[in-house]
C-alpha cells in the first residue's frame, strides 16, 4: 500500500503567487505520478476537494467540513482508489469535549474534525481503518488533549483491527505531544519503521525555498502488522522553484502482515 498524508492549504484569495488554480495541476500530478493508493488530506475546503476528484481519475474522497458537519470550512478529507479500496464504514467526529457535534474543543482557535474510514481491499480481503486529523495550530492544551482523545476513539472504533492515522498534528517529533502517540501501545510512527527514508526537509515549507528543518509536523502512524519499505518527504517544486502547497506531502509504501 501506498499512504498518504498531504496538508494542501486552503484555498487563500492573498496567496496570489501561490493560488490555488495554480497549484491544483502539480498537487494532483504529484498525487498520481506517486501513485497514493490512499491518503489524507488537511484544509481542504468544499470546492478545492471537488477540483481534486476532477484530476484525479479513479479516486473519491470522504468527510465532512469541520464548521457545520456537511460543507462548511476546512475538512480532513480521505481520498482513496474506488478500484482497490470498498468503503465499509466511516464517521466523523470533532477534537473537543463533545466529538459528536460540531465545536471548538479547549483552547483552540478553530474548531477541529477527525475523519475515519473502514476499508476493505478488493484483492486481498484485507480490512483496515484510516484517521485523519487536523490538530489545533494554536491551543497547547487542545492539541495534547486531541491526542489522549484520538488514542481513545481509535481504540473504541478500531478495536484490534489494524489502524493508519494520518494528519498535520502541529508538533513535530521533538514534542512530548508527538511522545504521548508514538510512544503508545496502540501506534508507531511510520519514519521511525522505514526500512528506507527520504527526508531532505522537514515537513512545513511556508512558500518559502529558504526555510530549512527536519521538524516534522505531519505524520504516519501505523499499528502493529505494519511493515514500512519507504518513507518519503516528497518536496517537488514547479515554476520557479513554486511549491504546490505550504506543506510536503508524506509517502509511505507500507506490507501487512498477520
Amino acid at each position: 500500500m501506498k499512504i498518504g498524508t498531504y496538508n494542501i492549504r486552503y484555498d487563500e484569495v492573498r496567496d496570489t503567487a501561490n493560488a490555488w488554480n495554480k497549484r491544483l495541476p502539480f498537487l494532483t500530478g504529484l498525487v498520481r505520478f506517486n501513485d497514493f493508493d490512499i491518503f489524507g488530506t488537511q484544509e481542504g475546503l468544499h470546492h478545492q476537494l471537488q477540483d481534486m476528484k476532477g484530476q484525479l481519475p479513479g479516486y473519491t474522497y470522504i468527510g465532512a467540513g469541520r464548521d457545520d458537519g456537511r460543507q462548511g470550512g476546512e475538512y480532513s478529507a480521505i481520498f482513496f482508489k474506488t478500484d482497490t479500496y470498498k468503503l465499509l464504514k466511516n464517521g466523523d467526529f470533532w477534537l473537543s469535549e463533545t466529538p459528536s457535534k460540531p465545536g471548538k474543543g479547549w483552547d483552540a482557535d478553530f474548531p477541529r474534525v477527525c475523519t475515519w474510514g473502514q476499508f476493505r481491499d478488493n484483492a486481498t480481503g484485507f480490512t483496515f481503518y484510516l484517521f485523519n486529523v487536523h490538530f489545533d495550530h494554536r491551543g497547547p492544551k487542545a492539541r495534547e488533549e486531541s491526542a489522549k482523545l484520538m488514542l481513545t476513539k481509535i481504540k473504541e472504533i478500531a478495536g484490534a483491527a489494524p489502524v493508519i492515522f494520518t494528519g498535520d498534528f502541529n508538533f513535530d517529533q521533538h514534542s512530548p505531544l508527538y511522545t504521548i502517540i508514538a510512544t503508545s501501545v496502540l501506534l508507531k510512527d511510520a519514519y521511525e519503521l522505514a526500512d528506507f527514508k527520504y527526508a531532505p526537509s522537514g515537513t512545513f515549507n511556508g512558500f518559502d525555498a529558504k526555510q530549512l528543518t527536519n521538524n516534522r509536523i505531519d505524520h504516519i502512524f501505523l499499528s502493529s502488522g505494519f511493515t514500512v519499505k519507504r518513507y518519503g518527504i516528497l518536496t517537488d517544486t514547479y515554476g520557479k522553484g513554486q511549491f504546490p502547497s505550504d506543506h510536503f506531502p508524506v509517502m509511505v509504501e507500507v506490507a501487512f502482515k498477520k
